[in-house]
């Protein structure tokens, strides 16, 4: 069960409210601003009739200007209680958004003969119901397009639940998407996914309990559906223009920012700038607790610049993918420049004190940022953090390695924390002493030193309950949404274990119209060398339902995949990318397909089931994270 604040987590919280311009409540009025439609009691059901996705929960306690409790930080509890408008609003005449329907917004842009939409959710079920919502006070009309505007979940997964896939693998509806788009998202949803996604229960909380002990901002529940539907249409380089259905887009390619394929847009009949999740009202993630390719703070500030000087003085209103618009030339600069700033200053500064001999984490203890950054609520840490950016560039520009020779080769958790303890007297001293520290409210230091013990014996309950009480306090402290889900759900799994539900493995709608090589170098990456051994195998797969053939090899535990066939090969194979779809997804074995026909080999017919026996079972979902 949570537990109170401690007076240590009172005052720290109430310190804050001096600290900061909470007397500026321009934000509550733009948060509302060309609200058309509250839907304040919105929960959405997956195809089960599960809810999964619960605003209704969150307005319980947040609306109603309800003052921050003492478990929650008094400046993440006002950007919460602004996140939490679910409803229809107009950004400008022609243009809407659907808010609060999941993670991301959906916009929906007036053309000729339609809608086009930009970033289709999370979910099929959210996509829908937002669609639904749109419908019914705009009126129906067919969708002629959907721009998604990088490789991030929430921004696509509900693709199909606004148009068809028939539509989009046949080209009928463009859905168009920045170059890379299907590497990036192939990369984090496939390849480290499982880890990723298991990880992003830290990030996210979606097992916490809704409610100012708990989950305080939304995060997406289990249950829905989400399909990986790759584009039909790719936008290559800054200053490429698309007419579509006769709204004019020109769109600006902002790669390497907060993912790795990542583009903006601007509208000139609508003198409307679209800055995707590249600026956001909240400090972003150069390296997100879910994992990811490190992200460069120096090119995203120069993204944001380059938008700048290409439509800042051209744009009346700002909308984003996440968060509400910004409406007006002056207020539009000023973001762009302080949201840029942030970013160049956390990559500046970590790089001067990196030439000074600073370590990663001396640099973040160290830095703090100006107030002209620093006091704008758009800046603040509400999902990202300064702390952890400044960690992520050091990694970027140096890697894990501080050059120290003690921390090259340091021993695993497990049996370092064994030998700490022994040094430290034992596991009663540490937890007495411990106390003393959480007792003076240093819940930093007992989270540190606790850890050991629990390492050393995952069963010491009288350890695990501490090290969760002290994880607690700090989420109660923490103004960064990731930071406190992050210690909450920790503290949780301490107290109760990990709950393990149910997971569904990679299946057919994840790999249906994935790129060939993209889904043969997935399978690369799940060879188990003691399953492989010494085989040496020289596969041709020729594909005639798309008609593709690729040479496949396995040698030195290690699968190679290139898109020619071998002159020379143990074996070739004839068959849809369909049925070898299914045997990759193992919901069909290589010697039944070849048995019943579906697939024809030439030359070794077994060698194709020896390749897939190199391949792994799926691994458990919920490994532990705060125990060994």
């Amino acid at each position: 069960m949570p537990k109170p604040a401690t007076a240590a987590t009172r005052q720290a919280n109430a310190a804050l409210l001096n600290r900061l311009p909470f007397d500026n409540t321009q934000d509550y009025a733009d948060a509302r601003r060309g609200l058309l439609v509250e839907t304040p009691d919105l929960v959405i059901r997956n195809e089960a009739g599960e809810p999964f996705w619960d605003m209704k929960s969150y307005y319980d306690f947040l609306g109603g200007g309800a003052k921050a409790p003492e478990t929650v930080n008094p400046s993440y509890w006002r950007h919460e209680q602004l996140g939490a408008l679910a409803g229809l609003f107009e950004v400008t005449d022609g243009v809407w958004q659907v808010r609060g329907y999941d993670l991301a917004n959906m916009t929906l842009i007036r053309s000729n003969t339609g809608y086009i939409i930009i970033d289709p959710l999370g979910a099929v079920e959210t996509a829908r119901a937002a669609l639904a919502l749109a419908f019914k006070h705009l009126g129906k009309r067919p969708i002629v397009a959907v721009v998604i505007t990088h490789s991030h979940f929430d921004h696509f997964g509900g693709l199909e639940g606004v148009v068809s896939v028939d539509d989009v693998v046949s080209g009928a509806i463009p859905v168009i998407a920045p170059d890379g788009f299907n590497e990036a998202v192939v990369s984090e949803n496939i390849f480290a996914g499982r880890a990723m996604n298991r990880r992003a229960c830290y990030q996210f909380g979606p097992q916490l309990p809704h409610g100012p002990q708990g989950l305080v901002g939304t995060s997406m529940g289990s249950g829905g559906r989400s399909g990986l539907i790759f584009p039909n249409t790719f936008v290559l380089r800054t200053g490429e223009k698309m007419t579509i259905d006769g709204v004019e887009f020109v769109f600006q390619m902002t790669p390497d920012s907060e993912s790795p394929a990542q583009m903006c847009f601007y509208l000139p009949q609508f003198m409307a700038l679209c800055m995707a999740d590249i600026t956001v009202y909240t400090l972003h993630n150069l390296l997100p607790f879910r994992g990811a390719q490190v992200r460069s703070g120096k090119l995203w500030a120069h993204h944001i610049h380059e938008a700048l000087e290409l439509f800042g003085d051209a744009s009346d209103v700002l909308f984003l993918c996440h968060h509400w618009p910004c409406w007006g030339r002056d207020k539009i600069a000023n973001f762009l420049r302080k949201q840029r700033d942030i970013y160049k200053f956390i990559n500046d500064q970590t790089v001067r004190r990196i030439n000074h001999g600073q370590t990663m984490t001396e640099i973040a203890e160290a830095v703090d940022l100006p107030d002209g950054l620093g006091l704008e609520w758009f800046n603040r840490s509400y999902y990202g953090h300064v702390n952890h950016d400044i960690k992520a560039t050091y990694q970027r520009y140096l890697g894990w390695f501080d050059a120290n020779p003690a921390h090259l080769h340091e021993l695993p958790p497990v049996e370092a924390g064994r030998r700490y303890v022994e040094f430290m007297g034992g596991a009663e001293a540490v937890l007495r002493r411990a106390r003393a520290y959480f007792d003076a409210g240093d819940y930093r230091w007992v989270a540190q030193v606790v850890n050991h013990v629990v390492f050393a014996d995952p069963e010491n309950r009288e350890a695990r309950e501490l090290q969760a009480d002290a994880l607690e306090q700090m989420g109660y402290q923490a103004e960064s949404s990731t930071w406190r889900s992050c210690y909450l759900n920790g503290a949780m799994e301490l107290r109760e274990g990990v709950r393990k539900v149910p997971m569904s493995p990679i299946g057919l709608s994840a790999v249906a119209n994935m790129p060939t090589e993209l889904l043969l170098d997935y399978l690369a990456t799940q060879v188990d060398p003691a399953r492989a051994g010494d085989r040496a195998l020289r596969l041709n797969l020729l594909f005639y339902a798309p008609r593709e053939d690729w040479q496949w090899t396995l040698e030195n535990a290690v699968m190679n995949c290139w898109a020619r066939p071998l002159p020379q090969a143990d074996a070739e194979y004839m068959l849809t990318r369909d049925t070898f779809n299914k045997i990759a997804c193992r919901q069909l074995s290589a010697r039944k397909a070849i048995d019943s026909g579906a697939v024809q080999a030439r030359g070794d017919r077994d060698a194709l089931a020896r390749m897939f026996g190199a391949i792994e079972d799926s691994p458990d979902f919920w490994f532990n994270i705060v125990t060994p």
